[in-house]
């Protein structure tokens, strides 16, 4: 699908961050398996308020998007649910094919896509109800007022949007009693693991940054490992066989259990965060977290703040290693720049495509763990 993508920034925005945002929006159409045919950018420091990017604007879309046949308008921003239904309508009336989304929208259908267990399916469902109910409230808000909906729903005492309202609230507690059916599973398996002394460690990061690479490198199980965003949405846990150097005994192995799971992303609304919660949950209870980045990323570190934010909203606090993965792509004097940058994470520089500092982290694990 031919898809325009728009980035709404303020004007002082530096020019690196802004080729950064506008080359992760493009991978995420790309991960979904469309093609950018057209970027754009707006700057202005408020946003319209009924369509996020103006009339002017939307007008000059419109024109591009039907000479080169687009599909898809895409806003890399979170939009209020009147905004991005005043754009779709602004399109309609302007009889243009186009359909618009906003950032969310598209993380949505990415999560849709790669869904593939029944709790990862019910969670991707429950926050497309968070996100899109209120859009759905003013489409039937607008039908309303010109008479259409159901007739059978006239004089029964109930409004053509309570009827909605309700609807998805009955679907959404619906799917809130599943997840808390799939919660009280996992919330066994944890118990079970303590029980057996087993260790547990998670693997976190920014998404795209060799998390799953990683895993497959310390467990020696297979997991999908692709150079996109979001390769890996739902949680994989495998066995570490690991020698415990710290042992009295003179030899001594220990299995530890790894979880791999859905990388982060900037700008995601408290809603979508709130969605995976229960994915993630096991994450606050793990003995220590890997946080695992890319150290050839040039924005490594408001990527290491995104993720620290997001763990600490789901609250775990636990003993953490900041693992700096994909070191055989860049020099040894960048090593070091990034040594120096980030001693405070007391960093640890791996390769888990080349195994270069593998044997070195596992060493990390075990004294972490002894903390």
């Amino acid at each position: 699908m031919k898809t325009i993508i728009i980035d709404v920034a303020p004007p002082n925005i530096s020019h690196n961050e802004l080729d950064y945002r506008m080359n992760e929006l493009e991978s995420l159409v790309s991960t979904y398996g469309w093609v950018t045919i057209v970027k754009r950018v707006q700057k202005r420091f408020t946003p319209d308020y009924r369509t996020f990017v103006g009339s002017g604007k939307l007008d000059e879309l419109i024109a591009i998007g039907e000479e080169l046949w687009a599909e898809l308008l895409i806003i890399g921003n979170i939009m209020k649910p009147a905004q991005i239904w005043n754009v779709n309508e602004y399109m309609r009336k302007s009889k243009s094919k186009i359909q618009a989304w906003d950032r969310v929208d598209l993380i949505l259908k990415i999560f849709a896509l790669h869904a593939d267990s029944p709790e990862a399916k019910l969670q991707i469902e429950l926050a497309a109800i968070k996100h899109m109910w209120p859009r759905i409230y003013g489409m039937w808000m607008e039908l309303s007022r010109q008479g259409w909906w159901s007739k059978n729903a006239k004089g029964q005492g109930e409004t053509n949007t309570e009827i909605m309202k309700r609807h998805l609230r009955e679907k959404e507690l619906m799917l809130l009693g599943k997840l808390k059916t799939h919660e009280k599973t996992r919330s066994l398996h944890r118990a079970s693991r303590k029980r057996k002394w087993l260790s547990t460690i998670w693997i976190v990061g920014y998404t795209n940054a060799g998390k799953s690479t990683l895993m497959n490198v310390l467990t020696k199980k297979w997991v999908l490992a692709e150079n996109k965003l979001f390769a890996t949405l739902w949680t994989h846990v495998g066995m570490m066989h690991i020698h415990d150097a710290t042992s009295v005994e003179s030899i001594k192995w220990i299995d530890i259990l790894v979880n791999d799971t859905i990388g982060f992303i900037r700008d995601l609304p408290p809603n979508l965060i709130a969605a995976f919660k229960s994915t993630l949950e096991d994450s606050i209870e793990s003995d220590v977290l890997l946080h695992v980045m890319d150290a050839n990323d040039y924005d490594i570190g408001w990527k290491i703040e995104v993720v620290d934010a997001i763990l600490e909203n789901i609250g775990a606090k636990q003993k953490r290693l900041y693992v700096f993965n994909k070191v055989d792509m860049i020099s040894n004097d960048s090593i070091q720049q990034l040594e120096g940058e980030y001693q405070r994470y007391s960093p640890i520089f791996v390769s888990a495509h080349s195994d270069i500092g593998i044997e070195s982290l596992k060493d990390s694990i075990i004294k972490k763990l002894h903390q």
